[in-house]
């Protein structure tokens, strides 16, 4: 497990594509799990630790997660992101460019449980909900492209089922329309940049997840290289 942050009230991991954040019917370990246990170790607890998600991340997508180590900051942490005020940023892997550099995606985004899959209309329907991200390209290959995302909504599979609806389905996903899955089964999307007022302390945190390693380490470090270029 890769620590990226830590301190009295909350703690911040690099999740791994594959695993979960919470648990789920798989029956499999989550995340959050794994972070009680690392904690009863580092500090030798007797007894249970508090850990308490905040937000999630879609199994085959990897990066930064927060979850408080405590119910006050839980409580705090909750209500900021039912605010908007913990800012994330995402870098995602698409084969298609957009037909514009830059943009907003706006428009509703109606969930079905039956197949865990979300749907993206322009128009308002039943049941839906209005949903918004920008995106913008800040790097490509020969046949790869990286965009980064901000999230102005937080809906289910949103970036991906957005990206979709433009023609630029994410490398790996074939839920949502890409045509090969990635080797190590995760999808090119990873959730890069965290920023937001720490709920106790009032201290500003900013963070940045290193790009994902494995089958796909190759592709990411490039494309890192690329956009690191530009911004210089």
């Amino acid at each position: 497990m890769e620590v990226v942050y830590e301190d009295n009230h909350i703690i911040v991991v690099n999740k791994a594509p594959g695993e979960i954040v919470q648990g789920d019917k798989t029956g499999d370990k989550p995340l959050s799990e794994i972070v009680g246990e690392w904690l009863k170790a580092k500090y030798n607890k007797p007894g249970n630790v508090f850990v308490g998600v905040v937000h999630r991340l879609d199994r085959p997508v990897g990066g930064l997660v927060i979850f408080a180590k405590t119910s006050k900051a839980l409580a705090r942490l909750n209500e900021m992101l039912r605010k908007g005020e913990i800012h994330k940023t995402y870098w995602a892997v698409t084969r298609n460019m957009p037909s514009k550099p830059e943009g907003l995606i706006s428009g509703y985004i109606r969930t079905v449980e039956r197949n865990n899959k979300s749907y993206f209309s322009a128009t308002p329907k039943d049941g839906a909900k209005e949903a918004k991200l920008g995106y913008k390209l800040i790097a490509s290959s020969d046949r790869y492209h990286l965009l980064e995302i901000n999230l102005m909504t937080g809906r289910k599979h949103q970036i991906r089922v957005q990206l979709s609806s433009i023609g630029c389905p994410i490398k790996g996903d074939l839920k949502y329309g890409d045509k090969r899955s990635n080797q190590d089964g995760s999808i090119s999307l990873m959730a890069r940049h965290l920023n937001f007022v720490h709920p106790v302390s009032g201290n500003v945190i900013d963070l940045t997840a290193p790009v994902p390693t494995g089958s796909e380490e190759t592709l990411w470090k490039y494309l890192e290289s690329g956009a690191e270029s530009k911004e210089n």
